[in-house]
């Protein structure tokens, strides 16, 4: 399965990986962001895995790990390079040096430069294919300035097309104004998403990222059992935008509703991660769901999502009345 970027373009596997969970754990002063049971050993294999198994997309952040996986996905990419696409972004600052998260954001023309400098070093490349501004809520008015910004950087040849992390519809329109802007990254699962988002990335022909695809794991169906996750692990963080854990636990109104679906999920033979993942690419020709992942079999798993396919229409229509699907507008 492949996505054309109809803007560029550009073309990408319909599945990328999404690889916050491989930066482990970091120093962070609020609460935790990072992921246990990680190692880089395994990440490393992971990637190259997901690679012979079709995936050409892989999207990551400066700060995730504070650098380390910008790091970690450049030295698994040694050698894959021109066979993937890589996407990154920028806008939180860190400590690299103690590998530690900082309170400030940055928006700014000439952040972005030094962070674009910084994250084609530690990626080991020549270029970023995918630049995307990973500040939720930066300033609307300010929008204009940022993708000239970036403009220049393409122009450059440092990135090749650049997109905003945001679920605000305002903010990629701000963004979609831009001549070579190709992708919008936004949160979608079978539990909630934002249609009109979803239709305006379809008419303005955007690459369509879909961070969250499985909840944070929730949709894999392996929290049921109530266990609690370590303090340390981002889901028990209790950050007011993650719904479906509380305490480290997965929430009982969420595992419910995922019950409610599970059969259905499953249906052509594949796990409920894979219907997960077929549902999203039912919901929207634009989708690109990327999913992350911790070891060889979890993203051999996903990336088999793509021999299967999109759910059917009616499938998927199921899915979505016994799972409660809710289109949050922002």
């Amino acid at each position: 399965m492949m996505r054309t970027w109809k803007r560029l373009g550009l073309e990408s596997s319909a599945l990328g990986l999404g690889c916050w969970p491989v930066s482990g754990t970091w120093n962070d002063p609020d609460a935790a962001r990072g992921w246990i049971g990680v190692t880089d050993e395994e990440s490393i294999r992971a990637i190259r895995a997901a690679v012979e198994h079709g995936v050409t997309l892989f999207d990551t952040a400066d700060t995730y790990g504070a650098g380390h996986s910008e790091r970690l996905l450049g030295e698994a990419l040694r050698g894959r390079r021109e066979r993937v696409l890589i996407a990154t972004k920028f806008g939180h600052t860190f400590d690299e040096e103690r590998r530690a998260t900082l309170p400030e954001v940055d928006g700014s023309p000439a952040y972005l430069r030094r962070a674009v400098e910084a994250s084609l070093r530690r990626l080991g490349t020549d270029r970023i294919d995918l630049y995307q501004l990973h500040i939720w809520d930066h300033p609307l008015e300010r929008a204009e300035e940022v993708v000239g910004a970036l403009e220049r950087l393409v122009d450059e040849g440092k990135i090749r097309t650049y997109g905003w992390s945001t679920d605000r519809l305002a903010g990629v329109q701000a963004f979609a104004r831009g001549p070579r802007c190709g992708a919008a990254q936004v949160m979608l699962n079978p539990f909630e998403g934002n249609d009109p988002l979803n239709a305006l990335c379809e008419a303005e022909g955007l690459a369509m990222l879909c961070r969250s695809p499985l909840a944070m794991g929730l949709l894999s169906g392996k929290y049921d059992g109530g266990a609690a996750l370590p303090k340390d692990d981002v889901r028990a963080s209790n950050f007011p935008w993650i719904a479906w854990f509380k305490d480290g636990r997965a929430t009982p109104a969420f595992t419910q509703r995922l019950a409610a679906a599970r059969e259905v999920l499953r249906s052509g033979g594949r796990t409920l991660v894979q219907g997960a993942l077929a549902w999203i690419w039912a919901k929207s020709p634009a989708a690109i769901p990327i999913p992350g992942f911790k070891s060889v079999a979890q993203a051999v798993e996903n990336a088999r999502a793509m021999e299967k396919g999109p759910l059917g229409a009616a499938e998927a229509a199921e899915v979505s009345r016994l799972i409660g699907y809710v289109s949050r507008e922002q």
